[in-house]
């Protein structure tokens, strides 16, 4: 869901059968290949530039409030005289279950007021706009002070909710919406299950007081809680290329693995149908399995709490809230570390760029389906979020089609010139927002695969490279 799997298990499974120290790991040199152009060689870092961000979250006793601040330290690359935060909860689906997130007051040097823009969201709006009493210049800095207050909703699949003994929330704050080198994304709300955020990655500290007795799982490298006082203990995480957090806290018994270098935590509530243990086990293998396609696995954490089987699950940066215990879902979540998480992309304009990519990765991974059927139904990948007349035509646009024609791409180019390709596409837009250009570009030199990419309405002949075109060839059958 929110950066990832959002629909249940079932739907997710239709859609895949209709076809079918830094936080950041330190990478290993890659190897040009001939079939790439631009390949960097080595995996791009942040930019040094990026934003700095400070949450501090407080949880009310009954496990249905959160009251919190933020402290956001952002400088543009592009003239601007306001911030744009999205108020994802005011969604019209998450806020039917009572979900609601208002920001109550903002301060700053530069500040001169904040106003709400509807944007097709719930009340009280999607948008917080904090309008500045002066235009910033690119690489000049600004910083504002959001106070706020999120009503968790009852319990089921969605980024915020509240259930007997647990809580969670995830872009339960006013989210950054700034893609660097374009500005501001305005982008509505949709009543469709899918994603429309964007945000730049930054530098994020999250501390979060809660009852004592219930443990906090979340986005970051997590220190040791902060000793009782008054009946509550503080956690604090520290994640310094996050595009959003998430927080789950109850009674998580939990279980460590190292992976190459990654602390996997993951943790389970009383009852559960997996252990911690089971849990951090399968998603080491996935993670394994993942790195192996696409290179070092982004983070130097992932925590993985597993929510009660409402279905489905939603990734974060170095964070999955699983809300089913499948196996295929966790795969699909954790692919989503690369894409979206590290790769970024406009989740409004341009879904497909990590919805479709996860769920490729999945079949990779788990060979789950033969999608190869989904390539012929109707429809172009690449559309936008308000292209997408419903669920189930997105589900099978985005997820089922998308993936079947990246996996037909890779057999008209060929496993080996395709996986490299897309390992130099990976790294050379590593924590930046890529569009469908950038794809295009990094498989310039594998004509087939762009050819199939373009008669799948995943991309348009605009975003080829100059000079490149697609192949004539017909359709390929999917092959490892």
């Amino acid at each position: 869901m929110t950066r990832g799997c959002r629909p249940a298990a079932a739907a997710l499974a239709a859609a895949l059968l209709l076809g079918g120290c830094t936080s950041f790991t330190e990478t290993a040199p890659v190897a040009p290949v001939a079939s790439a152009t631009g390949c960097p060689g080595t995996r791009a870092v942040p930019d040094p530039d990026r934003p700095v961000v400070q949450l501090d979250l407080t949880l009310d006793d009954d496990l249905r409030r959160v009251t919190g601040t933020e402290t956001v330290r952002f400088t543009p690359d592009l003239p601007t005289a306001e911030l744009v935060f999205r108020l994802v909860p005011n969604n019209p689906d998450t806020a039917a279950r009572g979900s609601r997130l208002v920001v109550d007051g903002v301060r700053g040097d530069d500040v001169d007021r904040g106003v709400v823009e509807r944007a097709g969201a719930a009340d009280p709006g999607g948008l917080y706009v904090v309008r500045l009493d002066r235009e910033l210049e690119p690489g000049e800095t600004t910083e504002v002070t959001l106070d706020f207050t999120l009503d968790l909703g009852s319990a089921g699949f969605d980024r915020v909710g509240s259930d007997d003994g647990l809580a969670w929330w995830a872009s339960g704050a006013p989210l950054l919406a700034w893609e660097p080198g374009v500005g501001w994304s305005r982008a509505p709300f949709v009543g469709v299950i899918g994603e429309t955020a964007s945000s730049p990655v930054a530098d994020t500290t999250v501390r979060v007081s809660v009852p004592d007795g219930l443990v906090v799982l979340m986005t970051g490298d997590q220190a040791p809680p902060s000793p009782v006082v008054d009946g509550r203990r503080t956690w604090t995480s520290t994640e310094p290329v996050a595009r959003d957090v998430s927080v789950a806290v109850g009674r998580f018994g939990t279980a460590e693995l190292d992976v190459d270098g990654v602390r996997v935590t993951a943790g389970v509530l009383p009852g559960a149908e997996l252990t911690p243990r089971q849990l951090a086990e399968r998603t080491a293998e996935a993670v394994r399995a993942l790195a192996d396609r696409f290179g070092p696995f982004p983070y130097a954490t992932l925590t993985v709490p597993l929510l009660p089987p409402y279905g489905g699950g939603i990734e974060y940066p170095s964070s999955i809230l699983m809300a089913s215990p499948r196996t295929d879902v966790l795969v699909h979540e954790v692919a989503h570390m690369w894409f979206y998480g590290m790769v970024g992309d406009d989740q409004f304009r341009d879904p497909w760029l990590d919805e479709a990519f996860a769920t490729y990765a999945e079949a990779l991974v788990d060979g789950a389906a033969d999608p190869s059927d989904a390539l012929d139904g109707a429809g172009d990948v690449g559309g936008s979020m308000a292209d997408q007349s419903d669920d189930d035509g997105y589900l099978r646009l985005v997820y089922g089609k998308g993936a079947a024609a990246l996996l037909a791409a890779r057999a008209a180019a060929g496993g080996p010139a395709f996986d490299a390709a897309l390992r130099c596409y990976v790294d050379a837009q590593a924590w930046t927002t890529a569009t469908p250009d950038d794809l295009a570009a990094a498989l310039a030199g594998l004509p087939a695969a762009l050819d199939v990419l373009v008669r799948a309405g995943a991309l348009d002949e605009d975003d080829l490279p100059a000079g490149v075109a697609g192949s004539t060839g017909g359709p390929a059958t999917p092959t490892d």
